[in-house]
């Protein structure tokens, strides 16, 4: 591994400025910063992940009405898990957080490890995120590195290249490691994000502020907006599909669930036509169903982090579905007026809506 050596007197020096101005000005109010429960401190690791604090905090709340423990999170279907978790993206983490409610209560008697190795053996949980737990749940010393993490670092030490290049990620982990105190570590891993989340910020880093200023690296060239450098531009694919929107007599709307892996894993989702296929052919194969007649609704994007998605809605009519629909199983009827409580991708809840207000207005022309 990449070793960084610094001054002792530079190591402690720089511990003791960001302890002193978490004191001052860091975050102790947050709501899972209330308990030091393994399960609550690692439930909003996992939330935290790619997103901001104040988006967290609503999800996280309400994921505690629901599932206040891990027994009741690992007996739980996923489909509710799912549910609750709609909207807050990246919904690997939703599928690794139930896998991991169910492992540990399986092959830890419902008790997170303390350990690094077991903690990254259980799903979802790597270096970074087993460190916080270590530090926060069983106050132990051990370092992590989450993007705002990362941020100051890179700037105070002017470290060159994209923290997610290996070379660069041994050196963060290896500066974030040295720099770790063995006494407040939690206080100071929480110190860390803060300063990361609230100084030295992606975009208008408040330098003034901060308690690194005078050593900070970045600083002192006078461009702390030039760290971290980017990842390398790459142009984004587009790809395209067209969601099927099919309604029975009651008017509700064919759901099909996904595979457990991939885009959207298990969530509930439209029929998905591809650009290819020729519509009326696909649906007679597919579903079963002769279309008599279509209706395009307007077209959306969608931005995962590797691809844009642009999908077209086709709303369908059609002869009156039979059964055999039903019959290959993963499908329900979506009843638009009363809904379940269902994992649903953003841009598919999205599209259910607006059918919503759309039936709600006619009925009011009506």
């Amino acid at each position: 591994m990449f070793q960084v050596s610094l001054p002792k007197e530079e190591v402690e020096g720089f511990a003791r400025k960001v302890l002193n101005w978490f004191d001052r000005h860091g975050r102790k109010d947050l709501p899972w910063q209330q308990s030091r429960d393994a399960y609550r401190v690692w439930l909003s690791e996992i939330m935290l992940q790619q997103t901001q604090v104040a988006t967290v905090i609503p999800y996280y709340e309400r994921f505690l009405r629901v599932f206040p423990d891990l027994k009741g999170l690992a007996e739980a279907p996923l489909d509710e898990v799912l549910h609750l978790w709609s909207g807050l993206g990246y919904y690997a983490r939703a599928r690794n957080l139930h896998r991991c409610a169910i492992a540990v209560q399986q092959d830890f008697a419902g008790l997170f490890p303390d350990e690094q190795s077991q903690l990254e053996s259980l799903p979802g949980i790597g270096r970074s995120t087993a460190g916080a737990i270590r530090s926060f749940a069983f106050g132990q010393h051990a370092a992590l590195l989450d993007g705002n993490v990362k941020r100051v670092l890179t700037r105070c030490f002017a470290v060159e290249g994209w923290p997610g290049s290996t070379p660069v990620l041994n050196r963060l982990w290896s500066l974030s490691e040295g720099l770790t105190p063995p006494r407040r570590t939690a206080a100071y891993n929480q110190a860390m994000m803060d300063l990361g989340s609230l100084v030295c910020t992606r975009s208008r880093p408040v330098c003034s502020q901060c308690p690194l200023e005078k050593q900070c690296r970045a600083a002192a060239q006078g461009n702390p907006q030039a760290y971290p450098q980017p990842k390398p531009k790459r142009v984004m694919p587009v790809r395209a599909t067209r969601m099927v929107i099919l309604r029975d007599g009651g008017g509700n709307v064919l759901l099909e669930q996904r595979p457990p892996s991939g885009i959207w894993g298990s969530l509930w989702s439209l029929p998905e036509c591809p650009e290819s296929e020729e519509l009326s052919v696909w649906c007679l194969q597919h579903l079963g169903v002769k279309v008599i007649g279509t209706q395009t609704l307007p077209a959306r994007r969608h931005s995962f982090t590797h691809f844009h998605l642009d999908i077209t809605p086709v709303q369908l009519r059609v002869k009156y579905p039979n059964q055999r629909l039903m019959d290959a199983g993963g499908r329900v009827w979506y009843n638009l007026s009363s809904p379940e409580n269902m994992g649903l991708p953003t841009p598919i809840a999205r599209i259910l809506r607006e059918l919503a207000i759309n039936n709600e207005s006619n009925r009011e022309i009506a």
